[in-house]
């Protein structure tokens, strides 16, 4: 089963009856959250998930600015959207270029958490409305779900396991170039990036409609960055949203790849470790 489902598909399906509970996971750094946006408009059926405190635990000292979310928050939030064991389920946010982090970030956290059967739709919401299909401004009130998290279903590395991942596998840095190089850095108190990281931006797994390459365009690009079939391969970004991305990309090229949750906020908030900078493994 592909990880993710064409907007026509779904369509298709929620016209058949066959409708998956639905997860609006809108989200953009330093904006507020998504449910304004949501509540103006979203698919039909589609239930609010809140990436900041439904889909990540509060940072503490240490950790990262999006630590994962307790199994028993997670769960709740889950079940309160009609998520169960036995129902699929379809997550999404606003798409569009460079979209698709906070859905990953969703689709990585259920497939983690023991769900089997998870997608993301392509291209978020801008793909939805694109093809033509209609929106809701009503809230649902869906029967509540069963689904119990079982956490372990996905690899994560934590910062010492990544520092070793970058000397003898593929360590792969999601941020935009700039911020791998050193030369900006937003939203951390130090800029620069992993040394032996590859840089490989979420934005080049995308067309310019904003839906996800082909898996064989996939695989010739992470083929080209050193991930082949096989390789030990692991993502960070800034906080262990926008990864998650790059972990479903992996994933539609047939990689399997490890999550490094607490990332690079994680990674910098220790004065200890190394930082690299330029266009180089460093």
């Amino acid at each position: 089963m592909t990880a993710i489902i064409s907007a026509a598909t779904l369509a298709s399906d929620l016209a058949a009856g066959s409708a998956p509970a639905l997860l609006d996971v809108r989200y953009k750094p330093g904006d507020p959250p998504g449910l304004p946006l949501y509540q103006k408009g979203h698919l039909p059926g589609a239930v609010y998930i809140d990436l900041e405190s439904e889909l990540a635990a509060k940072p503490a000292a240490g950790t990262g600015r999006h630590p994962l979310p307790s199994p028993d928050v997670f769960g709740a939030a889950m079940r309160r959207a009609g998520v169960s064991s036995g129902r699929p389920v379809v997550v999404y946010d606003a798409g569009g270029l460079g979209g698709g982090w906070a859905a990953a970030r969703c689709w990585w956290l259920l497939r983690w958490a023991g769900h089997p059967d998870v997608r993301v739709l392509d291209g978020g919401l801008a793909a939805w409305e694109a093809a033509g299909n209609p929106l809701s401004t009503g809230t649902p009130d869906p029967e509540p779900g069963d689904f119990t998290p079982s956490p372990g279903g996905m690899p994560t590395l934590d910062a010492d396991e990544a520092a070793a991942l970058a000397r003898h596998g593929i360590l792969m840095d999601a941020r935009a170039a700039e911020r791998y190089r050193g030369e900006v850095e937003p939203l951390d108190p130090v800029a620069g990036h992993i040394p032996g990281a590859v840089s490989a931006p979420t934005t080049e797994n995308l067309t310019d409609a904003g839906t996800f390459r082909s898996p064989h365009a996939l695989t010739e690009r992470f083929e080209a960055l050193g991930a082949t079939t096989g390789a030990e391969v692991g993502v960070y970004c800034g906080s262990g949203v926008s990864a998650a991305q790059e972990v479903l990309a992996l994933h539609l090229a047939g990689i399997d790849a490890a999550l490094y949750v607490g990332s690079w906020s994680e990674w910098t908030a220790e004065s200890r470790r190394p930082v690299a900078t330029g266009p180089e493994r460093g």
